[in-house]
């Protein structure tokens, strides 16, 4: 077989709780779930940073954000950016004999450390993701081998401010399909409220347009794999997708709590046996670059990557010799989000340091403005979803959960006597990951 094609699919907010073959009833994700049935569906998979473009910063690079430079968005007044001299994944790839493309949402910076040969200006096709993939037709008919960047803005909340506080975000969704579409609508009294959010009128509308936002991004994927099909490239191509970080909720995005970080990860890959399976093996979007690099025979270099190439595990669904831990570095969403945290993750525990922890938690002006927050706030509601409004506002320095018993994430165990010895440890581990990645936020276990 010659070098597989890759197509990187990376969707904006879309929570793994409101996906078809990660167990969600309603949401209709038909294409989805029929990669998913045609190759691995990934359990425990990571984003290191929930916020757009500090994740997709990692996406590109295999580089932890605080280590590219991107700490926090990168349009508008915010101007984070890589560093100059950072490698990127479509600089590597092409240097391999890759063509390079990539449409929709961009969120990088600056350009010229991405040198993709083919795309559209961002912005384009706007929410049709339909059109985006029909446009990519004659860049998958060309040569191969071939790396395509597909990038929805679907499911992320529309960029407007409603007329009253408590009307849901349209979610981006047409008040008319989009040409050679068909919108899938929901009522809100179908959908599943999940365990971090509240079961609130406000919370079930603005589910019912975020799952309408899911089912136009399952479309759009559907005829890009119809096209690879049409083409005669299905069978030479490895699909991989994931969201950038979760749900665009309070408790979700811009938090390291699970519903933030853990996410679909689906590989189709024609290099692997196996079809319709799961590999639990812990993964993050920092191995996203060196995984490709390795389906591209360009995998030369791995000390130069934070991550790790999960190539050779994805036909097996408990990885052995595989790592034990993983880590999530977030620091800001937009400029005025300052937070800074480190995580480190287990299967089992979860152990948070909140750096900056006598401040309160900040909002994204969209989860503030949201119907589903200002709904808790009106009705006066003491928790939003499992936890109270309290704890999610004003955070202690550590965080420690066992993820068996609290999958939730509210029983913090860090002051409990019983798991001190646990807390140290965990404490020492992250200030290694933070040396070995030149964290520059190191310095606040001894000046704070």
């Amino acid at each position: 077989m010659n070098r597989p094609n890759i197509v990187l699919i990376v969707s904006d907010d879309h929570g793994r709780e409101a996906l078809g073959c990660y167990g969600n009833p309603v949401v209709d994700t038909p294409n989805l779930d029929a990669l998913a049935a045609d190759g691995v569906r990934f359990t425990n998979a990571f984003c290191t940073s929930a916020s757009c473009a500090a994740s997709r910063s990692v996406i590109l690079t295999g580089l932890y954000n605080h280590a590219n430079g991107t700490y926090g968005h990168t349009h508008g007044v915010h101007h984070f950016s890589c560093f100059n001299g950072v490698r990127t994944l479509p600089a590597l790839i092409k240097e391999a004999g890759y063509r390079t493309g990539r449409v929709g949402k961009t969120h990088y910076a600056p350009e010229d450390i991405f040198p993709f040969d083919w795309g559209a200006p961002p912005g384009k096709f706007g929410r049709d993701d339909v059109r985006m993939a029909e446009y990519c037709r004659e860049f998958i008919s060309g040569s191969e081998p071939f790396f395509l960047y597909w990038c929805s803005h679907s499911p992320h909340r529309a960029g407007v401010i409603e007329d009253h506080p408590l009307r849901p975000n349209g979610f981006g969704n047409p008040k008319q399909p989009f040409p050679g579409d068909t919108e899938r609508q929901y009522a809100p009294e179908d959908v599943v409220v999940p365990p971090f959010l509240p079961d609130i009128p406000e919370v079930r509308a603005e589910l019912a347009q975020y799952y309408q936002a899911i089912s136009r991004l399952d479309r759009g994927i559907g005829r890009l794999v119809q096209i690879l099909k049409d083409e005669g490239k299905y069978d030479n191509t490895v699909i991989i997708y994931i969201s950038d970080n979760g749900a665009a909720f309070p408790e979700a995005k811009t938090t390291l709590y699970d519903p933030g970080m853990r996410l679909p990860c689906i590989v189709r890959s024609p290099l692997h046996r196996k079809r319709n399976t799961t590999c639990d093996g812990l993964i993050t979007w920092a191995d996203i670059t060196p995984t490709v690099l390795h389906f591209a025979g360009a995998y030369q270099d791995p000390e130069s990557f934070h991550g790790r190439s999960f190539k050779d595990i994805i036909d097996q669904e408990e990885p052995e010799n595989w790592r034990e831990e993983i880590y999530a570095a977030h620091t800001f969403h937009e400029i005025t989000n300052y937070y800074p945290m480190r995580v480190l993750r287990t299967k089992k525990y979860k152990f948070i340091w909140n750096i900056a922890w006598k401040l309160d938690y900040p909002f994204a002006k969209d989860l503030w403005q949201s119907a589903s927050w200002q709904g808790a706030l009106r009705r006066q509601l003491k928790d939003f979803g499992a936890r109270s409004i309290k704890d999610y506002i004003h955070r202690p320095r550590f965080e420690l959960y066992d993820l068996e018993a609290d999958p939730n994430e509210i029983n913090n165990l860090a002051d409990h006597a019983e798991y001190r010895q646990l807390v140290r440890e965990f404490a020492d581990k992250l200030r290694v990951f933070q040396e070995q990645t030149k964290d520059p936020w190191l310095h606040k276990w001894t000046y704070e």
